[in-house]
């Protein structure tokens, strides 16, 4: 285990709304990761330094919803040994849409897109 994901736990039409607020008041990015088809873990601006994890085609690392006494989490883990100074990623799975995301995470086995 690496770290846990955490945040504010919302469901999607609050997300959908803090979203759709965070673009308005110009806040660059959102950390909205999805646990499940009714729940939501917002870390943009309450959560811890799993926010920043980056995106890789070819992680270092998982991300895995885990249940403990029936709360469901969502903790990043290590699939290797990870060096010091080396960056931690994980691949952020998007879900696969028309308007495409670019990847830049310069892997070589890079998809080219994050969805």
């Amino acid at each position: 285990m690496v770290i846990e994901y955490v945040g504010q736990i919302i469901r999607q039409v609050i997300a959908d709304m803090r979203e759709q607020r965070y673009e308005e008041e110009g806040i660059g990015s959102s950390y909205l990761f999805r646990v499940d088809q009714d729940t939501i873990i917002d870390a943009t601006k309450c959560g811890n330094l799993a926010r920043f994890i980056n995106h890789s085609c070819n992680p270092n690392c998982y991300a895995k919803i885990i249940s403990v006494e029936s709360q469901k989490k969502i903790v990043i883990y290590s699939r290797q040994p990870i060096s010091v100074n080396k960056e931690i990623t994980y691949d952020y799975k998007f879900p696969i849409e028309e308007t495409k995301i670019p990847c830049l995470c310069g892997a070589d086995s890079c998809r080219g897109s994050l969805n």
